[in-house]
């Protein structure tokens, strides 16, 4: 009996075994994995922490007639064509002063503005806009129906006839003739104008010499094939080497808009770089938008776009470029920056 008791027990055992390299076999065969292994392969299970999805935002942006809003006109179409991440309701004025109320009430979120206003706006809303990005560099140049200039010296002696006083271009005029040894109040005579077709009237009448921005100086040689762009003012801006750039437009944005969607801002000034990037690689197809969005007539756009510094800048290039501009308005006249330099929190950060 106790031999009998034994070999059952010996087959007992085998069997036990046998089951146990059997279960190993099958866990280890080609192509199936363990359960431990499936467990990390994450293709069934869930992250802990899932990343949320953004979710588009309508974004109402703002923009000028002129040079600052020629570097949106893609973004707009593809918006048009529901291809841009964001919806976008957009308004055109002919004046700052028609979106500015706007912008600061709140019925626009992102807007084109002239650079100096984005400062003065900062001041006057205790910094409730901000700086996102610069878009436009000088547009400025001197033009001429004659052969004199050809250096700001050359300037010496002449009446400049000019549209902005009290505003950019004044100071950008003014400080590029100082720095060049030329006194704007002895050595030259300026006279200021209020709309552009005056000076080109002007012109007309008895030729001279006369700063005009982009794209006014294209209609003007269409009006005046002799007329002639002598100097390029943001050449002459960057010649000075003093470390600021000369700028002409600038995004801004409502700081409260940008803390409640920081996401959709980020994809915005992705998808406005790009189009300012097609704007400028793309001229012919993009002064037929420019057109279509009722900036400026294709025919003009087309000529002008090669010569209006349509830039993206942001983040610290921005800030450096941006604050020695300021900084250069500030000490001709603090008013044209609102009164003092804005505070770093004036610089959107991403």
């Amino acid at each position: 009996m106790k031999k009998v008791l034994a070999v059952l027990l010996m087959v007992t055992l085998a069997a036990g075994l046998l089951a146990g390299c059997g279960s190993a076999g099958e866990g280890s065969k080609p192509g199936a994995p363990s359960p431990q292994a499936a467990v990390g392969t994450g293709e069934a299970a869930e992250p802990a922490n899932p990343v949320p999805e953004i979710e588009p935002a309508t974004i109402r942006l703002g923009g000028l007639k002129g040079p600052t809003s020629m570097g949106m006109v893609k973004l707009l179409q593809d918006a048009e064509e529901g291809s841009a991440f964001n919806e976008y309701e957009f308004t055109i004025a002919g004046a700052a002063d028609e979106l500015t109320p706007k912008l600061v009430q709140g019925q626009l979120d992102i807007a084109a503005v002239p650079a100096n206003l984005a400062a003065v706006l900062y001041n006057n809303t205790k910094g409730a806009i901000k700086l996102a990005a610069v878009n436009t560099l000088g547009v400025l140049y001197i033009v001429e129906t004659g052969e004199d200039i050809g250096t700001i010296e050359d300037l010496k002696g002449q009446t400049i006839y000019a549209t902005g006083k009290g505003s950019t271009p004044e100071y950008a005029l003014r400080h590029i003739l100082l720095e060049n040894g030329v006194d704007p109040d002895k050595d030259v005579t300026i006279e200021w104008k209020s709309e552009p077709t005056e000076v080109v009237a002007l012109l007309g009448q008895s030729g001279g010499v006369a700063m005009m921005p982009q794209p006014y100086v294209t209609v003007a040689q269409n009006t005046l094939p002799s007329l002639r762009v002598a100097l390029d003012m943001t050449k002459e801006w960057d010649a000075l080497d003093s470390g600021s750039m000369l700028i002409t437009g600038v995004l801004v944005v409502r700081t409260a808009f940008a803390e409640e969607y920081p996401e959709q801002v980020a994809k915005f000034l992705e998808e406005y770089k790009a189009s300012t990037e097609y704007v400028n690689s793309n001229v012919q197809e993009a002064a037929a938008l420019v057109e279509k969005f009722d900036i400026v007539k294709a025919a003009i756009a087309e000529k002008a776009i090669p010569y209006c510094n349509i830039i993206y800048l942001d983040g610290e290039t921005m800030k450096q470029a941006m604050a020695g501009y300021l900084q250069v308005l500030f000490d001709q006249n603090p008013k044209s920056v609102g009164g003092a330099l804005p505070g770093d929190d004036f610089y959107y950060q991403k």
